[in-house]
């Protein structure tokens, strides 16, 4: 999650995401950085708006959370729903998903 962290401070601070400035963010919070991870977070995040997927991530939980809401019944199969759908979005951003693993 540090890499993920640091590329978003970036984000905040509007400066480059590149692999320099992750590993210069992550050595400043004394965290040893894989050169790969780096890399692998860097090739990611091209061509993503990450303020877009930063929305989205905030809305998943509130749309997600409503269909709890019908019982008890309901409330016993929405997680099993929810980790489902959770599976399914983390890869559709372009690879981000296996950055969490």
């Amino acid at each position: 999650m540090e890499y993920v962290y640091a590329a978003m401070l970036l984000h905040a601070a509007e400066k480059d995401i590149d692999e320099k400035a992750v590993g210069a963010v992550l050595k400043a919070a004394g965290v040893k950085a894989d050169d790969a991870r780096v890399k692998a977070l860097v090739a990611s995040l091209d061509g993503v708006d990450i303020s877009e997927a930063m929305t989205q991530a905030v809305a998943a939980p509130a749309a997600a959370a409503a269909p709890a809401a019908g019982g008890a019944a309901a409330a016993d199969e929405a997680p099993a729903a929810e980790e489902e759908a959770e599976e399914e979005e983390a890869g559709g951003f372009d690879g981000l998903g296996s950055l969490f693993g």
